[in-house]
């Protein structure tokens, strides 16, 4: 509770700090947005409302970074995948988000566009497939993994569609007319090869370890190998913290299982061994 407490307030400093200093900056960590009737004046619609299993809409229409229109359903049916929100103008928030991400993913053996897909989606109607493609090209750069060309997917669109994502994704934002950006919090999504939405994670810095097992629980187990199956075994996503964290039990369980393996397989060999070597070898030596 303590912990939970002490995040809360974090977050409203933060809420407070991005409504008297630039509407580009939100929550960098903390566990979950506080909730709207606890929110700065003029920000009651900034935060994160979890959605999970929520299915996001297949017919969305976008248009991606080479300009072609696509639907978001385009994107379904192939890898579990990674899903932000940001706008290319951001003055700071979006590219730390952006910069945050490929770095943890720049950890990961998995590579974007092999073993899962990414979809940066702008949120803001007013950005093009060129400020797409230049922030995809940043971006790749950064991340050097060829096979991102192809999974890693920078799109725009507009109102109707960005609201019904937005909407479907929990993410809650506002404009502000004076500045002409966005008060926003920061957060991706992992969701499953169908488009639903496994889990949250919060601020811009995700841990590779977690990212690992999301993708490779969202995908059913179809990507990763043994270690991560055991890993999955030991550790269960906590939505509200937005982390895996180890289940005391199953580890106890399998530990004892182990112990049973082990214990099992010596008294096995010592049997195979039986007095009679024994005998024999005392023979030999007389």
């Amino acid at each position: 509770m303590k912990q939970y407490a002490n995040s809360i307030l974090t977050t409203t400093l933060s809420l407070a700090l991005l409504a008297g200093a630039a509407s580009g900056q939100g929550m960098r960590s903390g566990i979950m947005s506080p909730p709207a009737n606890v929110r700065p004046p003029g920000l009651k619609n900034v935060g994160i409302s979890q959605n999970l299993n929520t299915q996001l809409p297949a017919d969305l229409q976008f248009t991606d970074e080479m300009g072609r229109q696509v639907r978001l359903g385009d994107y379904f049916g192939k890898k579990p995948m990674i899903l932000n929100f940001v706008y290319f103008s951001c003055p700071m928030l979006c590219g730390e988000e952006l910069n945050g991400l490929e770095s943890s993913l720049r950890v990961l053996k998995f590579d974007a566009g092999k073993e899962f897909d990414v979809l940066t989606v702008s949120f803001d109607p007013r950005d093009t497939p060129e400020a797409a493609a230049a922030k995809k090209s940043v971006t790749l750069k950064r991340y050097k993994r060829p096979s991102a060309e192809q999974g890693w997917h920078f799109l725009v669109g507009k109102p109707d569609a960005i609201e019904a994502i937005t909407k479907a994704a929990g993410f809650q934002y506002e404009f502000d007319e004076k500045s002409g950006q966005f008060a926003h919090t920061t957060a991706i999504m992992i969701l499953t090869p169908e488009g639903k939405i496994a889990q949250y994670y919060y601020g811009i810095e995700y841990s590779p370890k977690d990212l690992r097992l999301g993708l490779v629980d969202a995908s059913q187990n179809k990507i990763g190998n043994v270690v991560d199956e055991l890993l999955l075994y030991c550790y269960h996503y906590d939505p509200e913290k937005g982390k895996y964290s180890a289940t005391i039990m199953r580890v106890m369980r399998l530990g004892g299982v182990v112990t049973m393996l082990f214990l099992g397989t010596f008294l096995f060999l010592m049997m195979r061994r039986g007095p009679d070597r024994d005998a024999q070898g005392a023979d030999r030596v007389s």
